[in-house]
């Protein structure tokens, strides 16, 4: 269990940056179930779900950007959660591109690859371990995708989505698992105690030049179709 609890290069909890927003929001004192839900909600709402230039990025690099996906906030929610003493490790999948089409578009979500590297969060709570998924996507982007898409009574995969109560996804924290995204995975690459282990033995699947084009071109019409629907 402490291995659990450590810092590392990509939870660099001791960041200054890091301690002042736990010092700011005052996590450090609050009982274990309140700073779970408060860090939960800070991670999922305060910062917006958008596309870093790449999966390995450290914390305090995801909270100055201010937003972050599936993996980069979970960096950054495992090194909050650590900073106060909640012991948690990173689980990794693959999920289907058909999850990210409407972010992506056109050409450029035909030539993506068919699996997309993903993670979750799972923390140690009352002697269980816990998924969570559902912080990924900040709830102005879910409400305003929900209306996009009103018709939708059930199932929905699509835009950073992919659950089966579209209407109803389960991404309120109250000691059970969330999810949003984990309809779409294809492969379960297991679990690591960090996601310095995990980006190091999986990586995304693309070469140099699609790399590059998605860092400078892609990923910033992504976020641009992100925003729009975010009003």
């Amino acid at each position: 269990m402490e291995n659990l609890l450590k810092e590392t290069a990509f939870l660099n909890c001791s960041h200054p940056t890091i301690q002042k927003l736990v010092e700011d929001r005052n996590w450090q004192n609050m009982n274990e179930k309140d700073k779970i839900l408060a860090i939960y909600n800070y991670v999922r709402d305060e910062i917006a779900f958008g596309y870093n230039v790449s999966d390995n990025i450290n914390a305090a690099r995801v909270l100055q950007d201010g937003y972050g996906q599936c993996n980069t906030k979970g960096t950054l929610f495992m090194a909050l959660l650590r900073a106060v003493g909640v012991p948690c490790r990173i689980h990794g999948f693959y999920v289907d591109k058909i999850m990210q089409k409407g972010a992506m578009k056109g050409l450029y979500h035909s030539k993506a690859p068919k699996d997309i590297l993903h993670s979750w969060v799972e923390i140690f709570y009352k002697d269980k371990w816990l998924n969570l998924e559902g912080f990924i996507l900040d709830m102005k982007y879910l409400n305003e995708l929900q209306a996009k898409f009103d018709d939708c009574n059930g199932a929905f995969c699509g835009y950073g989505v992919a659950i089966q109560d579209f209407k109803n996804p389960p991404v309120e924290w109250n000691e059970n698992d969330t999810y949003i995204q984990a309809d779409g995975i294809t492969e379960d690459l297991g679990m690591y105690d960090h996601p310095d282990e995990l980006f190091s033995a999986y990586k995304q699947k693309i070469g140099w030049f699609k790399e590059f084009i998605f860092k400078y071109i892609v990923r910033r019409l992504m976020n641009n179709n992100i925003k729009k629907i975010r009003g």
